[in-house]
């Protein structure tokens, strides 16, 4: 996998005419997976009052994030992702933008983040990167501050003796992060690592991960717990079947200069998201 530099490049290169959609194609889209896939994983971190969410891309989940706070903060390494989510999001005057170097979270004030949000993009960052972020976050979460990130496993895997690693890389995962390593860096962070899923990406090995943690001390700690899901990509499947079923059908790809559409349904008047935010937060306090 890339440095700093060439995960720059490539993003900021890369033909963005389905605004990222395309990686949401096995779940029959991206409304889809978010519904059957990630929202499950992050239920109990939302709604937050303020929302960080790193490497956003071209707002694929952004555009689900942002109904679920008070504020959000978004920062990409690339300048043409953040101008898209600027472009998609003109409308929303709750979110905030920042242009990063691929590790800086110098934006970002001490204690303000009640959740960091990151998937399917810091699986090509390789673990100075997630090192980098991680020892940063123990200080700009907040007290009960938690957070959800998919990052690469193929660290796992490497020969010991030569540092090559001794499966197939056909996603472009980052070779030197494992599961392993994220539990160290939320440690040395003053971070407790809550759980983890390794997950089976594309394939049979468990190349990716999704690592929860929180501050320590925080409301959200807990023992903690691995899952070792092989089967994730079945889930996949099932969330297409019940997309095709049920009619949760993908938009049209994008044509070349069009902009980018705006979430499936309307976002709420400010008032009417306050009074969603107050129930959902009643609902979350009383699951915790």
């Amino acid at each position: 996998m890339g440095t700093v530099a060439e995960n720059q490049q490539a993003w900021g290169h890369y033909d963005w005419s389905q605004g990222g959609d395309e990686w949401s194609h096995a779940w029959g889209g991206t409304e889809s997976l978010w519904w059957t896939t990630i929202f499950p994983r992050i239920r109990r971190f939302l709604p937050a009052p303020r929302i960080l969410e790193i490497a956003p891309g071209f707002g694929r989940c952004t555009q689900y994030l942002k109904e679920v706070c008070d504020e959000l903060v978004v920062v990409d390494l690339a300048d043409r992702c953040i101008d898209a989510c600027k472009e998609r999001f003109r409308a929303e005057s709750h979110i905030r933008y920042h242009v990063n170097d691929g590790q800086s979270l110098d934006a970002i004030a001490d204690g303000s983040i009640d959740f960091v949000f990151s998937y399917d993009s810091l699986v090509h960052a390789e673990s100075d990167v997630l090192h980098a972020y991680l020892s940063q976050l123990g200080r700009k979460l907040a007290p009960d501050g938690a957070g959800f990130f998919h990052h690469s496993n193929l660290g796992s895997f490497r020969d010991p003796a030569t540092g090559e690693v001794r499966v197939e890389n056909p996603h472009w995962r980052a070779s030197t992060m494992a599961a392993r390593d994220f539990v160290a860096f939320c440690d040395e962070a003053g971070l407790s690592c809550v759980s983890q899923e390794l997950v089976a990406w594309g394939g049979e090995v468990l190349n990716d991960c999704f690592s929860s943690f929180t501050r320590n001390g925080s409301v959200f700690v807990r023992p903690y717990e691995s899952w070792e899901n092989r089967g994730f990509m079945d889930e996949a499947n099932r969330a297409q079947q019940l997309s095709r079923v049920y009619g949760l059908v993908e938009s049209p790809p994008l044509r070349g200069g069009e902009s980018l559409p705006r979430a499936a349904s309307a976002a709420p008047a400010p008032q009417l998201r306050r009074g969603i935010l107050q129930r959902l937060r009643a609902l979350a306090l009383g699951s915790r």
